[in-house]
């Protein structure tokens, strides 16, 4: 008699052909294995993504931030006017990439109005040298222009796009449709060039032209164009910036909130 009690036979019955060693395993049948590690599924491939998404998205944001504060500490707080600093102003720094392009274009713009109202008023005084009737107060006109015209134009409706897009925050965006709304209408005006107003537009220089005064014919025609130009470049990002204002959700419900939580005094500032 053997010294073993089972049998090759005994142990064939105890392990049958398809034996698993792990009684945990999935087997052919339609019953779910509570045990095993289910198969990622597309929601989870998606929301993965998503996350791995936000962290690039922060890790961006900390670096813009680190750049910014290296940038406060290499120029200071306020850099602009360089010949007065009053105020802090790079759009490199403190604009999303993304928009760096139209903010820039924007400022430019501002520029040419700048160089416009100068412009404009060196024609008016050879409006006044020609023996325009209403010479005189077309050059009072046009030097109150060149003051208020260019420090107005810059904190009602530069200042305030150009926080918008750094912010994202809806206050900036009313502001900027309200008072550029005013500026491009002012434009249409300048352009016009009614004598006495302060404009050597249109009807100045034809007068010019037509009386063969063409140093003051050349001067408001220069100025024409530079208010044609700066007026059709505000028209154009105008309706762009409306369309990114509208898609990004801004409401005036929003715009109520922030004015609440923030004050007015924070839409001057930079904080």
């Amino acid at each position: 008699m053997s010294k073993f009690p089972f049998t090759v036979g005994a142990l064939y019955l105890t392990n049958p052909p398809g034996y698993n060693e792990n009684p945990f395993a999935s087997s052919h049948s339609l019953d779910t294995n509570p045990f095993e590690d289910p198969a990622p599924s597309q929601a989870d491939a998606a929301r993965l993504e998503s996350i791995r998404q936000r962290e690039a998205d922060l890790e961006r944001r900390q670096r813009e931030l680190d750049q910014r504060e290296q940038q406060l500490k290499h120029h200071g707080k306020n850099n602009w006017p360089f010949f007065f600093p009053l105020i802090y102003h790079d759009i490199s720094v403190e604009i999303p990439e993304a928009s760096r392009p139209l903010i820039t274009r924007l400022y430019q713009l501002w520029l040419v109005l700048l160089g416009t109202l100068i412009l404009n008023l060196i024609a008016c005084i050879f409006i006044l040298i020609a023996g325009s009737s209403d010479g005189g107060r077309d050059v009072g006109a046009a030097i109150g222009y060149v003051f208020i015209i260019s420090i107005t134009s810059f904190l009602l409706w530069y200042r305030p796009i150009y926080n918008g897009y750094m912010k994202e925050q809806a206050l900036y965006y009313y502001f900027y449709f309200f008072f550029c709304g005013f500026h491009l209408l002012f434009s249409v005006y300048m352009i016009i060039g009614v004598p006495s107003t302060g404009s050597a537009g249109l009807i100045q220089t034809i007068q010019m032209f037509a009386n063969h005064h063409w140093v003051a014919a050349i001067l408001g025609l220069v100025s024409t164009v530079g208010w044609s130009l700066q007026g059709l470049g505000n028209a154009y990002y105008y309706r762009q910036i409306y369309a990114h204002h509208t898609a990004a959700g801004h409401t005036m419900e929003k715009a109520k909130t922030e004015l609440a939580s923030h004050g007015a005094k924070a839409y001057f500032t930079r904080g």
